[in-house]
């Protein structure tokens, strides 16, 4: 298959290019029109009982979504601000579209107690469908030509353009970050201005995918604002993995061959096949995604697969065609084995192998107590904290804060009174709170809303979410609003959590057997994993949930995840893992299958990889830290928690926990049972051409 596809790509190069030429102007035009369908409502979960309540008001209730602006920075008695305020007011209140703008001075509590601000609350009548963004923009603009030292709007369906509008700047700006360096990384690396380009050019595609397919999956679903920093910043980071690991290999089959085709073809073969494994196993980490009901972690795994998936063709036919036309002139590698650099990660091997004991018994705790903030973690929706100071929510969010009572503006628990309930429940339930505010709808239902203490999704919030749910019995009550949303999206993780989980490990294993043909080697592999992986994930609870040095990273504390960054931190870097685990395993095989000593494999097999693994983890690491430069506390979490992931695990695990598990296994790391051996040696897929003599190094460990 992969012979194949080289022949392909090699015979009709100018025409691979072409069709790929064409793919990016289809993913930089059409693609990039998901930045504006992009939603903030990630929450929601199909089936459940906040979501059903949700679709009934949204198909009963006439009452529409509402935004706010808030009015700061002076006195707001000032005659003359007081004038232009009730201007904007009666000319927003003439807005078509709009329902109702009460008056912010004789209206209670939308005047803060001292006087230095006021809020304009903007009622939007339901049903706008298309009318809506010329309404929202219409009373956005009218609000903040008042003239006010600081006038912000924001909320409401205002909040998701917003957020869309930021996120395709932030991309841009990451790119512009991330690129240059990347490009100065490679030409460190390869020492040639052509051999540096090439990945670059497969990561302009990767990029072109993920806006792509965010677009293709925006027709039919929700996608999440942060949707595009994440797959973004995935296309990219494995398009330079992939194209790093291809160079590599060619540059040393250049040496081996003077035919440049001839080269590419033994190039795809080799290191192709570690790259569709990679990208198959990177895929199928993001299946489990796919359990959840939710339809942003669908969304998500989709449309990250789908950038994978891209990032992978790319390189197994437009890096070949690249390569045939003008591959030729990029220089053969020196030296086997990387030159130092292969000797000092051949050193390092064999320093873990000789102390295997000393290796596991200093590495393995160390990341298990860096994994132990994983046990107290919490997630939330989160509140505006969650943005850039610099964002127009976060600022209103902050004057609404500064200035008036606890509890302003927060999102009430909504319940929903069916016709038919006792109205002895729907006292029972106004009687929780005497803030409990109840308004009737036109089928007989009445919808009663309970502005909790605290915040939208806190422990209060979401602990009245519970008591209204034991209150109501058998009646036909539901529950909806944020904290509901949040009770039943927890709920759905640990429902489906282990599903997931063990949906992702059967599938990895399958196929690091069929990459390796052993059943303790994939074993083995997801031990070593899921200890990296705990300790990303501790640091990043440890940081941006208990607030320890959260402000190096222009974040606070927040008490808690955003619920979009656990599952998504655990599915791809899972992925990222297996990446350079393949990268190490595949020399190693290699080694194995043309020496038979299992303790020179380990050794040849680092020394080999360790080069374009560890150089791979930095190019990440450049990438995901760009992309941690736009501020959102999500993209924070999930940024930090894939960089140090791909970190911890290229250098402590790959190049330590490896050769000292490899070492305590030996020739038993590559067992299976009879009968999976032989069907490994039928189906498994060998295209790995002929290695060059081996050159002389130590074989004692």
């Amino acid at each position: 298959m992969l012979s194949a596809l080289a022949r392909a790509a090699t015979r009709r190069p100018l025409t691979v290019m072409l069709l790929w030429g064409l793919f990016l102007l289809l993913g930089f035009g059409l693609g990039t029109g998901v930045f504006a369908r992009l939603s903030d409502n990630v929450p929601e979960v199909p089936g459940t009982e906040s979501d059903s309540a949700a679709q009934y008001l949204d198909r009963v209730d006439p009452a529409g979504e509402s935004v706010t602006g808030v009015v700061a920075g002076t006195a707001v008695s000032d005659p003359e601000l007081r004038a232009d305020v009730e201007r904007a007011v009666a000319d927003v209140r003439k807005v078509a579209g709009v329902a109702a703008v009460p008056d912010p001075y004789t209206t209670p509590g939308l005047t803060a107690g001292d006087g230095q601000a006021l809020i304009i609350s903007v009622a939007l009548k339901g049903g706008l469908d298309d009318a809506e963004e010329r309404t929202l923009d219409a009373a956005a603009d009218r609000i903040r030509e008042i003239d006010a030292p600081d006038v912000h709007v924001s909320g409401g369906p205002l909040l998701g353009k917003q957020l869309g509008e930021r996120a395709q700047e932030d991309v841009k700006n990451a790119e512009l970050i991330s690129l240059p360096v990347v490009l100065a990384l490679l030409l460190a690396v390869f020492g040639g201005l052509r051999s540096a380009l090439l990945p670059l050019i497969v990561a302009v595609s990767g990029i072109a995918g993920a806006f792509l397919a965010l677009f293709v999956f925006s027709t039919v679903t929700d996608i999440s604002v942060y949707a595009i920093q994440v797959t973004t910043m995935l296309g990219l980071g494995l398009a330079v993995d992939y194209a790093l690991l291809m160079l590599v290999r060619f540059r040393e089959e250049r040496r081996r061959t003077g035919d440049v085709v001839e080269a590419v073809h033994r190039t795809v073969a080799a290191a192709g096949r570690t790259v569709l494994f990679s990208g198959l196993t990177v895929a199928v980490s993001l299946t489990g995604l796919l359990v959840f009901p939710s339809v942003f972690l669908r969304s998500m795994g989709l449309a990250v697969a789908a950038v994978v998936v891209i990032d992978m063709l790319a390189a197994l036919t437009l890096l070949p065609a690249l390569l045939a036309r003008y591959g030729g002139r990029i220089p053969p590698a020196k030296t086997p084995g990387g030159g130092e650099e292969g000797r000092f990660f051949a050193r390092v091997a064999r320093f873990a192998a000789r102390r295997r004991v000393a290796v596991l018994a200093v590495v393995v705790p160390v990341l298990l107590v860096l994994a132990l903030p994983v046990s107290g973690m919490s997630i939330a929706v989160g509140d505006a904290r969650q943005l850039p100071t610099d964002t127009e929510a976060r600022q209103l969010h902050d004057t609404v804060t500064g200035h008036f009572p606890p509890g302003t503006g927060v999102s009430p628990v909504t319940v929903v009174v069916g016709p038919g309930a006792d109205a002895a429940t729907a006292g029972r339930i106004r009687a929780l709170s005497p803030r409990a505010a109840t308004r009737e709808l036109p089928d007989g239902a009445a919808v009663i809303e309970i502005p909790p203490h605290g915040g939208t999704d806190g422990r209060e919030a979401t602990e009245l979410v519970e008591r209204v749910r034991e209150v109501r019995g058998d009646e036909p009550v539901e529950v909806t609003g944020t904290a509901a949303r949040l009770v039943d999206f927890r709920e759905m993780l640990a429902e489906r959590g282990p599903w997931a989980a063990v949906t992702v490990l059967a599938g990895i294993f399958l196929l690091l057997f069929a990459f390796t043909g052993s059943v303790l080697l994939p074993l083995r592999t997801i031990a070593t994993t899921l200890l990296s992986l705990g300790a990303a994930l501790g640091v990043v609870v440890w940081v941006f949930q208990d607030g320890h040095l959260a402000g190096l990273l222009g974040a606070e504390g927040l008490g808690a995840l955003s619920l979009t960054a656990p599952p998504l931190i655990v599915a791809i870097a899972f992925g990222l893992a297996m990446d350079y685990e393949l990268f190490i395993l595949a020399r190693m095989r290699e080694a194995r299958q043309r020496t038979g000593d299992d303790r020179e494999a380990v050794v040849t097999g680092l020394r080999r990889s360790g080069r374009v693994v560890t150089c791979a983890a930095l190019l990440l690491a450049v990438v995901f830290g760009a992309f941690m430069t736009g501020g959102f506390s999500p993209i924070l979490q999930i940024g930090l928690g894939l960089t140090l992931a791909v970190l911890i695990d290229a250098t402590v695990v790959r190049m330590l926990l490896v050769p000292a598990t490899m070492a305590v296994l030996g020739r038993r790391a590559w067992w299976a049972p009879a009968p999976l051996r032989r069907a490994h040696d039928r189906f498994g897929l060998r295209e790995e051409p002929e290695e060059e003599p081996r050159p002389r190094v130590p074989t004692a460990v």
